[in-house]
């Protein structure tokens, strides 16, 4: 049935520039095939960046692309790629809202042949997932540990150090990385009391923001602050990501942090997102973790070639990533953690930024 219809749109495209009306070159990608690309939201800038990424090298490579955002809400999202499945696309690639909530729709698509890469936040609980494209999730929380730590050092000289842990989104296999790896950090320091969380709210049952809403991390903030810090100071926050972490520092400056004598606690983040560098640069947030989304565009594109011309898509990793069927065969790229001494040199000097877009 697919060759049939691949036949068909190439007669109607060719009737279509026989009018003279030009093609998009969406349109033109179609002889490779379609590829579906479900997205989370749009309220991150960082999930547009990855739409617009594959978009583009999809294009490029041949494809043509089915793009949808279904702006966090998870019914949306599997009637999105259930759509998509109806459609016949060639392949799914799928940033899950929820990566326990599509194995349904899943064993339709491997019922239709079609194939599925999971895209940086891993899909749990299927056997249908074939592949897995994200960065090593672990490092980010490492990188985002390391530099609180070096931070509060900076900031505050010696400990004790008073520190509040935030989590990300219960439901994205991803949290659970950042936070273990930060913790393979922070443990130790907790343990011999150089760190000290004053709220006693550990563990991502306790920490974790669902859907990594920053209002949600700032009202959390809010409370923390008005229990636990009235007469202690506050000296660092580790945040898995940078719309936390907007949240958070907002929290922090209107109880006074970051004027007069109140030196602004160490915030981290993820993502690298515009209003987090520009924080970082008016000395607010302290850092982020950059993820090149092009990178990961790349290697989801590579994937793709490879499973539709009979070949292997390249791995490093098949350990890591169990999702409660099958370990996800996976190619994880390295994050890189940015701060006010190299963030021109990673964010500008790739090219991912212009210097206008960020000052």
């Amino acid at each position: 049935m697919k060759l049939v219809s691949k036949a068909l749109v190439a007669v109607a495209a060719a009737a279509t520039l026989m009018s003279g009306v030009a093609l998009s070159g969406a349109a033109m990608a179609q002889d490779k095939g379609t590829i579906g690309i479900a997205m989370p939201t749009k309220s991150s800038a960082r999930w547009i960046s990855d739409g617009n990424s594959m978009v583009e090298q999809f294009t490029e490579a041949g494809y043509a692309t089915d793009l949808q955002y279904a702006e966090d809400d998870i019914p949306n999202q599997l009637a999105q790629i259930e759509n998509m499945i109806t459609k016949g696309v060639d392949v799914l690639v799928i940033a899950a809202i929820d990566g326990t909530t599509l194995s349904n729709a899943l064993e339709n698509a491997a019922a239709s042949g079609i194939k599925v890469i999971a895209y940086d936040r891993l899909i749990r609980d299927s056997g249908d997932v074939d592949y897995y494209a994200t960065f090593d999730n672990f490092k980010v929380g490492v990188q985002q540990a390391t530099s609180l730590v070096s931070g509060l050092k900076e900031r505050f000289g010696d400990g004790p150090y008073n520190v509040e842990l935030f989590g990300g989104s219960p439901d994205d296999n991803n949290a659970y990385f950042f936070y273990d790896g930060a913790m393979s950090v922070l443990q130790p320091l907790i343990d011999d009391g150089t760190v000290v969380i004053q709220s006693g709210q550990m563990g991502m049952d306790t920490v974790g923001t669902l859907r990594w809403d920053g209002a949600v991390a700032q009202a959390r903030m809010d409370n923390l602050l008005s229990a636990h810090y009235t007469d202690k100071t506050l000296h660092g926050a580790l945040s898995p990501y940078d719309g936390l972490s907007i949240g958070i520092l907002s929290s922090l400056k209107g109880v006074g942090y970051g004027s007069g004598d109140q030196k602004m606690p160490i915030v981290t983040g993820q993502d690298a997102e515009v209003p987090s560098v520009k924080s970082i640069l008016a000395g607010e947030q302290y850092s982020t973790v950059f993820k090149d989304t092009r990178e990961l565009a790349r290697v989801t594109v590579g994937m793709v070639n490879a499973l539709l011309e009979g070949g292997e898509p390249e791995i490093n990793d098949t350990k890591t990533y169990d999702n409660g069927v099958k370990v996800v065969p996976s190619y994880l790229l390295e994050p890189v953690a940015v701060d006010s001494s190299n963030w021109e040199d990673i964010l500008i000097g790739s090219g991912y930024y212009t210097a206008d877009q960020v000052k």
